[in-house]
This record gives C-alpha cells, sequence and structure tokens, in this order.
C-alpha cells in the first residue's frame, strides 16, 4: 500500500487519538493529560520520548541513527479558552475549554505518521534517509511555546542550513483533503497594542467642566483604521483591529480615563517594525488635539511567517505526488492570522501546509471556521495530513 492507503488504514486510531484529546482539552503550556496519551502512544511504538522542562512538551526521534538530514516534525497540542457548540458525540468535557483551532488533529495526525514511519523502518530500513524529529508543542495560542522550546534546545546538535520542517495545520476554509500553501510570507505576524487615555471625570451634565476621554477613544479609532488605509502601502499590508473598548461605569458619569487594546497583522518585517510608530503618533496626536494625555503600550507576540521558496516547492512536489495535482493548491496571497510555527522557521528552512477539513458537501459561506465554537473537522482528512508528515519526512 501506499502512504496514503496505509493512513486510511490505520484512521481508527488516528481518530481516537483525535478525540480522546478533544473531551479533555487543556490551555498554554500545561497540557499534563495530553502529554501522558502523546507519551503512551509513542512509547507502543518503541519510541523513547523527551519531556519538555517546566512545560508539557514531547520530542521523540525516529531513525536516530540515519545518516540523512534531520527532517522535523511539529504538532501543536493547546486548546482554547472557548465553550464549545459544535453538538459532536465527543465534545469538550471542561467547561470554557474547546479545541475550536483544531489542534487535537495536529497531535492525532502527527502521531499517525510517527506509526507510519515505524512501520517503514521496519518494512525496510533503508527507507527511512536520516532522523526524524517529533516535536509535541503546547502553548501556540499567544504562549509561544515554541520559542520555549527553542529556548530548551529543541535544535541543539542539529545543522540548521540541513534540517528541515514540516507544520501541518488544519483549516475549515478548504474542502476536506485539499492542500495550501505557499512559498515566502504564509502567515502573518502579530502584536498587540494597549492604549490608556488619560481624561478629568466630571457630571455628565457638565461635560465643559470636565475632561471627557470617551469621545477622544471613538476619534482614536477611526482615525487608526484611516492611517493605515492612508499610510500604509497596500502590496505591503497592515490589519490594525481595535477589539476592546472600556470606559466608564454609568449613564450620566464622565469617566477618567479610556481604554482601547487591540492588535495589527503584517507580512514584512519592514511593515511590522513601522506600524507602533505609526499607531504612537495616531494616539498622541489625537489625544494633544484634545488637551488629554496618553499612554501607549506594544507586546510583540509571533513574528512572520516565512516558507522557505525551496522546501516549499519539494513539499508541493511531494503533496501532489500523495493526492494529486487537483487538490493542490498554491495561494495567492498570505492569511492573516499569525503562528509561532514562525519561531523554528526562522532557525531552519521549512515549511506550514493548510490541510482542508469543511466537509465536501458544504459551502463556504456560513460554515463555522476555526476557532467558531460549532467549528467541526472532517476526520477523514486527518488521513491525508498523516500521510503528507510520513512523505515529506520520507523524501525531504
Amino acid at each position: 500500500m501506499d502512504l496514503l492507503e496505509r493512513a486510511r488504514a490505520i484512521l481508527p486510531e488516528i481518530v481516537d487519538a483525535r478525540r480522546r484529546i478533544h473531551r479533555h482539552p487543556e490551555l498554554g503550556l500545561e497540557l499534563p493529560e495530553t502529554q501522558r496519551l502523546v507519551v503512551e502512544r509513542l512509547k507502543a511504538l518503541g519510541l523513547e520520548p523527551r519531556l519538555g522542562r517546566g512545560l508539557t512538551s514531547v520530542t521523540a526521534v525516529i531513525g536516530a541513527d540515519r545518516p540523512g538530514r534531520t527532517v522535523l516534525l511539529r504538532a501543536d497540542m493547546d486548546a482554547l479558552p472557548m465553550p464549545e457548540d459544535s453538538g459532536v458525540e465527543f465534545a469538550s468535557e471542561v467547561p470554557g475549554v474547546m479545541h475550536a483551532c483544531g489542534h487535537d488533529t495536529h497531535v492525532a495526525m502527527l502521531l499517525g505518521a510517527a506509526r507510519l514511519l515505524v512501520d517503514a523502518a521496519a518494512d525496510d530500513p533503508a527507507a527511512l534517509p536520516g532522523p526524524v524529529l517529533l516535536m509535541f508543542q503546547p502553548g501556540e495560542e499567544g504562549f509561544a511555546g515554541a520559542r520555549v522550546m527553542l529556548e530548551q534546545g529543541v535544535l541543539d546538535g542539529l545543522d540548521p542550513t540541513t534540517t528541515r520542517g514540516l507544520a501541518v495545520h488544519i483549516s475549515a476554509r478548504y474542502p476536506a483533503g485539499e492542500l495550501h500553501s505557499k512559498p515566502g510570507p504564509m502567515q502573518a505576524s502579530a502584536d498587540n497594542f494597549f492604549i490608556t487615555i488619560h481624561g478629568r471625570g466630571g457630571h455628565a451634565s457638565t461635560p465643559h467642566l470636565a475632561a471627557d476621554p470617551i469621545p477622544v477613544a471613538a476619534e482614536l479609532i477611526l482615525a487608526m483604521q484611516s492611517a493605515v488605509t492612508r499610510s500604509v502601502d497596500v502590496f505591503d499590508p497592515a490589519v490594525l483591529t481595535v477589539a476592546h473598548v472600556a470606559a466608564g461605569t454609568t449613564h450620566n458619569v464622565i469617566p477618567e480615563r479610556a481604554f482601547l487594546e487591540g492588535t495589527f497583522r503584517c507580512v514584512s518585517d519592514a511593515r511590522r517594525a513601522a506600524m507602533p510608530a505609526l499607531i504612537r503618533r495616531v494616539a498622541e496626536g489625537v489625544a494633544a488635539a484634545h488637551g488629554l494625555a496618553v499612554d501607549v503600550r506594544f507586546q510583540e507576540i509571533y513574528p512572520v511567517s516565512m516558507n522557505d521558496p525551496e522546501v516549499f516547492e519539494q513539499v508541493r512536489a511531494i503533496a501532489v505526488d500523495l493526492v494529486g495535482e487537483s487538490e493542490v493548491h498554491t495561494m495567492a496571497a498570505p492569511i492573516m492570522p499569525a503562528e509561532d510555527w514562525s519561531f523554528v522557521l526562522q532557525r531552519i528552512p521549512g515549511v506550514m501546509v493548510d490541510l482542508g477539513a469543511r466537509p465536501r458537501d458544504r459551502e463556504l459561506e456560513g460554515y463555522p471556521q476555526n476557532h467558531s465554537s460549532a467549528v467541526v473537522f472532517d476526520e477523514d482528512a486527518m488521513a491525508v495530513g498523516a500521510a503528507l508528515y510520513a512523505k515529506a519526512a520520507l523524501e525531504l
């Protein structure tokens, strides 16, 4: 059987792992139940899992003695702090926590790939040219787990010029089984901003005796949107969103301050570096026009995810051989979510590939997407993801 047929043959065990994780989602860098399942499955394959320090990461190597280059395969493992409304029989049993981004499927697919690779090496030791490093990573959703694993030495002893990396991310955006990627920037950087406008409180009936920060906040929101559209090259874009606004306590009191926070996303390092100055200039200018003071603070999250062009072409050819030309798509433009896989891509040549998992009989419009409490992924697509991981490891 070819790898895709083999993956479909073991799909029940991939689905079982996915559903066990889905029922018991965990947040951030501490995922003890998920880690236990991964360790259990890897040991059953005869592998020797290694655990992280201060975070529940797991790594294992297949074919450590093989002479070829190392290929790193990564799966993130953490869930999101949100309720589940999917209606599936294996829904989350943890209130307020859900695998809405599909990281449970990533873990299951990588475990499936490990089984495929161990079986391939058992059938023919020469089938595995070099070591395969399995990277099970917690804390992708804002905790920079990949960066922590890098700091703890996940790449220690590897030649960064020869090592290659692959991450697969499931997506309800695309039909089940399709593969989507692109060379160069694939996903945006992500950084947050926090703005506090300092006014002077008073009675709502006498705004002239106070200094109302709320109209300034409203004007600032619109001014930042205008500044982005008027100052940013559309061919080097930025997306700025104010996602949280807080001010006041009741209907007849002008508050002392107003608070805004949001995010900006970019697809080049140059644009990312320029955005804080733009936001600060607009915030200080609008506040000064009203005689108010403003504090502006920034939080760096993740850099741009840059797919290596050469590795992209290799993985694309591998994907076409696996599922056929019609199922493999080169994206026309980056997408604006961010990923901490970007930290790994700064260190080694690699790619991320999006795996479609929207049922083929459902249209995109109206279908719940990643990070929706109602999202449902077509589990049959996981066979494609597991096979792609394995085939890339064998051929990269």
